[in-house]
């Protein structure tokens, strides 16, 4: 009998997908994860996995990203931010496991549409402040409350639920969702948010992985190749963004966030036609 792994494999090329795995590992040291937004199409175009298989799969080659991510943004000397990480590192646990559930039961399109909305925002954020608007040049969380652990702790777990539920549930890595979070609501600066984020989304990938196996929802193929493949370039990455303005990475971040969005949208209206 034929494996579906083995099935899928014929469909695309190991050394395109492994190229691909090192280009979004670049990306995912860049800006503090976020690698899928580059998986996801990829395997969309290069393999007949469906689109819950191809998020599970993303999902396992974030542990790559973000583990490497993590090592290097500590080792190159990121400052990371474990008051606000560690809460958020716990909540990303326990969403890490809700995510693949929901997922199985979510609609294709439905997944393409959040995508956009997420990606959109994401951009609208850092252009607003490249712009020098204004908008965003405090915290949404007042510090007084910040630095009491008493608020601070249980926030940060109930906003990590959330961004594990859906970084496990979309393969994203987390980082279009957690760096927006950790500079807007919390005031971290953003080369230690994209670095804290990483960190946040190892233990979050492990688990999302694991429960994607388990309900044959991931290719084990596909998501080791990209993840092994993409530490060299998550290095590489994490490097580079240790060495922009925080301004200059905040467009870099926005203008790929606006370019995914882009390209989901014309994915979904040739869909309808």
């Amino acid at each position: 009998m034929i494996s579906r792994d083995t099935a899928e494999r014929t469909d695309g090329s190991r050394g395109l997908i492994a190229v691909i795995g090192v280009v979004g590992g670049v990306v995912g040291g860049l800006i503090g994860g976020g690698s899928g937004v580059l998986y996801v199409p990829a395997l969309d175009r290069f393999t007949s996995m469906s689109r819950i298989r191809i998020h599970g799969t993303s999902t396992i080659a974030a542990i790559g990203v973000c583990g490497a991510g993590a090592a290097a943004y500590a080792v190159a000397g990121g400052a990371l931010d474990l008051r606000i990480g560690a809460g958020m590192t716990v909540g990303g646990i326990i969403g890490g496991a809700i995510g693949p559930k929901l997922l199985a039961r979510a609609s294709e399109t439905l997944l393409r549409v959040l995508l956009v909305v997420i990606l959109l925002l994401t951009a609208a954020k850092f252009f607003v402040d490249a712009l020098g608007i204004g908008l965003f040049t405090h915290a949404v969380v007042p510090p007084g409350l910040i630095e009491n652990l008493w608020f601070v702790v249980p926030a940060t777990v109930v906003v990590g639920v959330v961004i594990g539920a859906w970084a496990g549930a979309m393969g994203l890595g987390g980082g279009l969702l957690a760096v927006p979070a950790l500079v807007l609501l919390f005031g971290v600066e953003l080369h230690v948010a994209a670095g804290t984020s990483l960190l946040m989304f190892v233990p979050n990938s492990i688990v999302g992985g694991v429960v994607h196996l388990r309900q044959g929802t991931a290719s084990s193929r596909w998501g080791w190749l990209l993840g092994l493949t993409a530490v060299p370039g998550v290095v590489v990455g994490a490097l580079i963004g240790l060495a922009l303005d925080a301004v200059v990475l905040g467009v870099v971040f926005g203008t790929f966030a606006l370019a995914m969005a882009v390209r989901e949208i014309v994915q979904l209206a040739r869909g309808r036609h």
